[in-house]
């Protein structure tokens, strides 16, 4: 059964009133999701948290409706469910917390997943040409919540800002300026191991997200090559 089937079973109707759509309540309590699998609370999470983040500025933008949309590829079926669940989601920022928190525990063996959902939020936050204060904010609590410290936040962020020339290419790397060229080097090439589409596959993350890592990647590649032009090798 795919993901979608696996969803859309879990979830039921809202107009029908069955499955967990039978009840609101159930419908955005990430208690409940696991039945569905893990990839399939991975999305319902990314649901919840992407509606949350859009509102977190107060203001929902075409621009950040439709990075929602490209980060997932909702089949024919699956539209109204998926939307309704969105739009039940994003009516208030408050509570966001709890979500947070009931996600951190449900991948708390799997943080690099966690860091996925962190970077799509990042991606939608930025569809509208910039970062908002609030929803900076927003991101920050949220990766504290899943258990990521301050320096681990910072490097992420640098990720989604280095190809505007807005972020230190060593601080994208997760290095210091005085780092060797060796240590470069081997940090690059871990991250382009970690980040790798099989390696992230056989980790859990679904094959809908690798757009997100393939962005990522880029930020990545965008520092190595900067700070390699700099020091000439």
């Amino acid at each position: 059964m795919s993901m979608w089937r696996r969803i859309g079973d879990l979830l039921g109707s809202f107009s029908e009133r069955r499955g967990l759509a039978g009840s609101f309540a159930n419908a955005l309590d990430p208690d409940t999701w696991l039945p569905g699998g893990r990839d399939a609370a991975f999305t319902l999470a990314l649901v919840a948290l992407s509606a949350k983040m859009a509102v977190a500025d107060g203001i929902v933008t075409s621009s950040e409706i439709r990075a929602f949309k490209s980060l997932i590829d909702v089949p024919a079926g699956a539209e109204a469910q998926i939307d309704r669940l969105f739009d039940l989601a994003q009516e208030d920022v408050a509570g966001y917390e709890s979500y947070a928190k009931k996600i951190g525990r449900l991948f708390a063996d799997r943080p690099e997943t966690l860091e996925h959902v962190l970077d799509a939020l990042f991606q939608i936050a930025a569809a509208d040409g910039m970062i908002h204060e609030a929803e900076f904010d927003y991101l920050k609590s949220v990766s504290e919540i899943f258990g990521f410290d301050e320096a681990r936040f910072e490097q992420i962020a640098a990720q989604h800002l280095v190809e505007n020339n807005d972020s230190d290419p060593y601080l994208v790397l997760g290095l210091v300026p005085s780092a060797s060229d060796e240590e470069v080097k081997r940090v690059y090439r871990l991250l382009v191991m970690e980040n790798h589409p099989d390696r992230l596959t056989a980790k859990g993350v679904p094959t809908e997200m690798m757009a997100i890592a393939t962005a990522k990647m880029a930020a990545i590649n965008a520092a190595y090559s900067l700070i390699a032009k700099t020091r000439r090798f």
